[in-house]
């Protein structure tokens, strides 16, 4: 589980941040604050139980960003997601030097509150599964891309952006299911053959795993699943 302190001065946007939270599979909220005092004295407790902040910028007679160089000094452990209103270059620019790893400008959608705490799951993850690493993990690390996200004109002849759109957004309403080529067919109203196609290319790209089901007579069955950890990148098909 991956705990969150969030600190922002306005009791309802903690609240709702706190709420959003609630809704993502793997985060815990582990306290809200209004103060940078408050912050710190979580932060450098021993050990430290927190593993990302959520950070606001204007915070009454306070600027959020102060936070920064005594997270970097004291406590490297812990990430930085900054949501603010603060929209100007040097504000941004300043964050990014201090390593922030998203940073969500007020007022945004919860899709891309989403988005942000996903990439961040997965980069995580992927950052303790391994002792060494391959190119194509150093670059999902540090891209924000992923670098087999689709790009709607690099899709292998006879697909199409509208009919995958179409088959991930099935998917990403029913994660947690294996399904056959018929089962989705049938569902969005497309050929098993056309339908097959998109499977093999999610497959091909490490979105879906498959696995063949035998039976005891007739031809056997391919079964998809989404891989975990993947929904994120499942998602940036069905925005694109």
């Amino acid at each position: 589980m991956i705990n969150v302190l969030v600190v922002d001065d306005d009791a309802m946007v903690a609240e709702l941040n706190r709420c959003y939270l609630n809704q993502i599979s793997g985060f815990s909220c582990c306290g809200t604050v209004s103060t940078l005092q408050q912050a710190k004295n979580r932060i450098l407790q021993d050990p430290p139980d927190i593993d990302l902040v959520l950070l606001d910028v204007y915070m009454q007679q306070e600027n959020g960003l102060d936070l920064l160089p005594i997270i970097r000094e004291f406590c490297q452990q812990i990430d930085v997601i900054v949501i603010s209103s603060a929209s100007d270059a040097a504000t941004i620019k300043k964050a990014l030097q201090y390593g922030v790893v998203d940073y969500l400008i007020k007022p945004f959608q919860f899709s891309r509150f989403e988005e942000a705490l996903g990439a961040y799951r997965e980069k995580k993850t992927l950052l303790e599964q391994h002792d060494c690493y391959q190119q194509s993990d150093v670059d999902r690390l540090l891209r924000r891309t992923d670098p087999q996200a689709t790009d709607p004109e690099k899709l292998p002849k006879g697909l199409t952006v509208p009919t995958l759109r179409t088959v991930c957004e099935w998917i990403d309403s029913h994660p947690d299911i294996e399904f056959s080529t018929d089962n989705l067919a049938a569902a969005i109203g497309i050929s098993r053959v056309s339908c097959r196609k998109y499977l093999i290319y999610l497959t091909q790209t490490k979105i879906l795993t498959t696995h063949i089901q035998y039976g005891v007579t007739g031809r056997p069955v391919y079964l998809y699943h989404l891989l975990p950890l993947q929904q994120s990148r499942l998602k940036q098909h069905c925005v694109i």
